[in-house]
């Protein structure tokens, strides 16, 4: 396989997890601002920090409002991490690498693509209706794309740029807690406590899972569940541990003598992640925790492009 074609089946995977992801924030938060107590919490703005854009969205955008956080996150084209955005660039991806696809796999994409562009073209602000369809869009890519593939070195290049994508957004969602605390201390436990745990929950399409596990909302038990969970797929231990078994089948392919850097940097932190409980991240505070793990992501990314995408495969 070419390196240019490798490069290009992560990056499409990583941009329709991307869209995907984004359409999870904005339904959770318009369904979540339906059943908090009015102007108990602003909603919008925790969106945008958690992206890591603040200063791009600053230059563009004047008030972090809702119709404004919407259209960035959903339809901007000029932002190159929006929904319409990471749809479009992983149509261009999919296209230059079409014949080692299914064709239903490209057919998906670009019916998504279209589904998403017309929303925009429309210039109506989207309900939480419409980010279910996105949603159910995606899960229908995923679908096809382990239904009709060969789980061969292409889809492990697209299952590895998908769960590191996944782990990511996850993580960002548990962080939207830290950024939209409650106003007063007095308030964490309560009813509405519950509720904001509840959303970020089912931003991730965990809650039900959840409730048969542990029924009632507990923080500590709502952030293990987030984390450390071996067995829901959308947790981040689940997600690093798939991706790096994807990794192990791309060096097996590759028929690599020793592991590469990104192999490493992979297993090392399964390892940490393997070897740390909810208690000792609460205790050093979540929000850094979650900090360090995204810098790790990035740089098993990273790591992966110089291994793979600089050089010639031989498989």
């Amino acid at each position: 396989m070419l390196a240019r074609v490798a490069e290009s089946i992560y990056w499409m995977s990583r941009q329709m997890e991307r869209a995907e992801n984004l359409s999870r924030f904005l339904e959770v938060t318009l369904n979540f601002i339906l059943d908090q107590p009015e102007n108990l919490v602003d909603p919008w703005e925790p969106l945008i920090q958690v992206t890591g854009d603040t200063q791009w969205y600053s230059e563009h955008y004047s008030r972090f409002d809702r119709p404004s956080v919407i259209h960035f996150l959903a339809f901007d084209d000029r932002y190159p991490n929006s929904m319409l955005s990471s749809l479009r660039y992983a149509r261009e991806n999919a296209r230059g690498v079409r014949e080692t696809l299914s064709s239903e796999t490209f057919e998906q994409i670009n019916d998504f693509y279209h589904f998403v562009n017309d929303a925009a073209l429309q210039k109506v602000e989207p309900t939480a209706d419409f980010f279910d369809q996105v949603r159910q869009q995606a899960l229908l890519w995923n679908g096809i794309l382990d239904g009709t593939m060969s789980h061969d070195i292409g889809w492990h290049f697209a299952n590895f740029g998908r769960l590191i994508e996944r782990a990511d957004k996850t993580s960002r969602i548990l962080d939207v807690k830290y950024f939209n605390l409650l106003p007063r201390v007095d308030d964490v436990g309560t009813a509405v406590d519950d509720i904001q745990w509840s959303a970020l929950l089912l931003a991730i399409s965990g809650f039900e899972a959840y409730r048969r596990e542990h029924h009632l909302i507990d923080i500590e038990k709502v952030v293990d569940f987030f984390i450390f969970n071996r067995r829901f797929p959308r947790s981040i231990l689940s997600c690093v541990a798939g991706a790096d078994w994807s990794l192990s089948q791309i060096e097996d392919a590759c028929s690599s003598a020793q592991p590469r850097s990104a192999k490493q940097a992979s297993l090392g932190l399964r390892h940490r992640l393997a070897n740390t409980n909810v208690k000792e991240v609460l205790a050093g505070g979540m929000h850094q925790f979650i900090d360090t793990l995204q810098v790790e992501l990035n740089d098993i990314g990273e790591a992966l492009n110089q291994d793979y995408f600089q050089v010639t495969l031989n498989a």
